[in-house]
């Protein structure tokens, strides 16, 4: 197992590198840094902001860098000593999507692109349960994975200027959704009608990293009743 490095971000931010590549396990790893700087706060913390290999964290620019870095090693000690305690399945967010057609126009060039039949490419991707490896982008803009290896397909030559909120996309080895429209250049295989986010919300993301998901395909009508029932906003 690699050890983490540590380095500085200008001079309000230090960066924990894990390496390792995409991984349920390097997520844990950054999840239980982020726990243990809950427990063990140093005063003049901003925020701390998980991705895939890493956790950048943002603090007063009054702290010193060396200070912050000794905190983060300590914790870092602690965090990847402390014993992987077993817990409870987390529940599984089903995410309905309607794949293909007006929701997916991409769905035929990924099926081309990968030499499987548009089924094949439905089936391959909402049979994975997903896990939430981070937040990022737009708000609430979840990157998903790990996406089956046959569905790895490479970005539009040609982003769109706008793409819908709700729409499911691939790009290279990663899926994920977009919450609101948007530039973007993401291969669109289908539409999810539930809002991902809204800032009038207590919690304004429906999701979170770390929590898993899984895509329940959906036919145009089903989607359509469960937009109206969600009141979903195409913005």
């Amino acid at each position: 197992m690699k050890s983490p490095s540590i380095y500085p971000l200008g001079d309000t931010a230090a960066v924990v590198e894990f390496g390792g590549g995409i991984s349920a396990a390097t997520m844990r790893r950054i999840a239980a840094l982020g726990q243990q700087l809950v427990r063990q706060p140093l005063p003049g913390l901003r925020e701390t902001v998980p991705a895939y290999t890493t956790l950048t964290v943002f603090y007063d620019p009054a702290c010193a860098y060396e200070q912050v870095a000794a905190w983060l090693r300590n914790a870092l000690t602690a965090s990847e000593a402390a014993p992987n305690t077993p817990v409870s399945p987390p529940e599984v967010v089903e995410i309905p999507v309607c794949y293909g057609g007006e929701y997916g126009p991409d769905l035929a060039a990924v099926a081309a692109h990968t030499g499987l039949e548009m089924n094949e490419v439905i089936t391959r991707h909402a049979a994975p349960t997903y896990l939430v490896h981070l937040l990022g982008f737009l708000p609430g803009f979840p990157y998903l994975g790990v996406l089956d290896a046959q569905l790895t397909t490479p970005r539009r030559a040609s982003p769109r200027a706008r793409v819908p909120a709700g729409a499911v996309g691939i790009a290279g080895a990663q899926t994920g959704i977009y919450p609101l429209a948007s530039p973007g250049g993401w291969q669109l295989i289908g539409r999810t009608p539930l809002r991902l986010f809204d800032p009038a919300w207590p919690e304004p993301t429906r999701l979170r990293a770390g929590q898993q998901l899984r895509f329940v395909p959906i036919s145009a009508t089903e989607f359509e009743k469960m937009r109206q029932m969600c009141r979903y906003k195409d913005v």
